[in-house]
């Protein structure tokens, strides 16, 4: 017994063009996908460039701000005369010289009188 009839659509199996249709469905979905998260990374990509420039910008600005602070304390520094150091050791001397004086005349008081 020969059959010569196509038993494929008995089993509910589809046809090759089915096949291909269903194919080509994915495909679509996919590409619909990939689009959507290509334009997201590029939104992204956007945002990073945009916050690169105004981080850019303020180190700019930043870097010349301290390059006038760094400017005008060499200047003040080369227009003053004396240092701070210099300033607190003459205050240092001072008042050693002061407190050495009051140690003096507190040891004069204390003494009795001979």
């Amino acid at each position: 017994m020969t059959i010569d009839e196509d038993t494929s659509a008995w089993l509910g199996c589809p046809t090759p063009l089915e096949m291909y249709k269903h194919q080509c469905a994915l495909l679509e979905d996919e590409l619909t996908t990939t689009q959507q998260l290509l334009s997201k990374a590029r939104a992204n990509i956007a945002g990073l460039v945009q916050m690169n420039d105004l981080l850019a910008t303020g180190k700019a600005s930043a870097e010349d701000a301290l390059r006038e602070a760094l400017e005008r304390i060499s200047a003040e520094h080369s227009n003053v005369s004396f240092r701070p150091i210099d300033l607190v050791t003459g205050q240092r001397d001072h008042l050693f010289r002061e407190n050495q004086r009051l140690l003096i005349e507190l040891t004069a008081l204390k003494e009795p009188s001979a």
